[in-house]
């Protein structure tokens, strides 16, 4: 991968005010691969009796995470934005554990990249979520 379009993506991550407001963290990028990781913080609970994160912070790391593997891919020439994203929550999230996500842009075309992630917990057997999604290929 060429370390321009890593550096882009992780430029793109901490120019985004929600992504800093969250702590989310890039912990991986390479040729269509991206890692992220949202602290566990109490300030971003859904619900208060049982600790367990809102899945709007665990959506917005997913769709981050997603938009920085579309970017990196050898094929995607720049930025993106997201067209479409399907997540499907299995659990909540343990209370008091980070959350990562791990994104593949898994194919992409002249105009659209699509992209798969997982997110975890300290459980790697058990997924969190799953996202499928499109976003835009921005030729200059």
């Amino acid at each position: 991968m060429e370390p321009d379009k890593a550096k882009m993506a992780e430029h793109f991550i901490n120019a985004i005010p929600h992504c800093k407001a969250l702590n989310m963290r890039l912990t991986g990028i390479g040729a269509g691969h991206a890692e992220m990781e949202l602290p566990y913080d109490k300030r971003i609970v859904g619900d208060p009796e049982t600790g367990v994160l809102h899945g709007g912070a665990v959506s917005a790391l997913m769709d981050t995470c997603c938009g920085a593997a579309a970017m990196c891919h050898p094929s995607s020439p720049s930025g993106t934005a997201t067209i479409d994203l399907r997540i499907d929550y299995m659990r909540a999230a343990t209370p008091g554990q980070n959350v990562r996500t791990k994104a593949e842009c898994y194919h992409i075309t002249r105009s659209v990249a699509f992209v798969r992630a997982t997110a975890f917990d300290d459980d790697d057997s058990r997924p969190v979520a799953t996202a499928t999604g499109a976003f835009t290929v921005q030729r200059k």
